[in-house]
């Protein structure tokens, strides 16, 4: 059975969506809603912590690909949190993913949320 646990954490103007389990078919449509709520919510800058991800199929991809137009819409921002292989025991299974995908670069990627939250003046 597919599983997947989403956090939710204010930090400053960032809303921060810590995602752990696997993102695919059944789970997308949750991380979608959370999405989409905060958005509702006028939240329109957003981290997604994927470094918990174990899994990730393409409907999770098209999750990601989605929630950057969304909020490029609104004048959001967003930003992925991919560690890499090795790093905080991460795998970096969603960065190869994106990455084999060839759409890693239309996101803004950090290693971890300190780094992501930070505003530069």
């Amino acid at each position: 059975m597919t599983t997947i646990e989403v956090d939710e954490d204010e930090q400053g103007p960032w809303t921060v969506l810590s995602i752990r389990g696997e993102l695919d078919l059944v789970t997308s449509p949750r991380i979608r809603r959370h999405v989409h709520d905060a958005v509702a919510g006028g939240r329109h800058d957003l981290v997604i912590d994927l470094s918990a991800v174990r899994f990730c199929d393409s409907s999770g991809v098209g999750v990601l690909i989605a929630a950057r137009r969304l909020l490029r819409s609104c004048g959001g921002r967003l930003r992925l949190i991919l560690p890499e292989a090795g790093i905080d025991g991460g795998d970096g299974h969603v960065d190869r993913v994106l990455s084999a995908l060839g759409v890693r670069r239309l996101f803004d990627v950090y290693g971890d949320v300190p780094a992501a939250v930070v505003e530069v003046s």
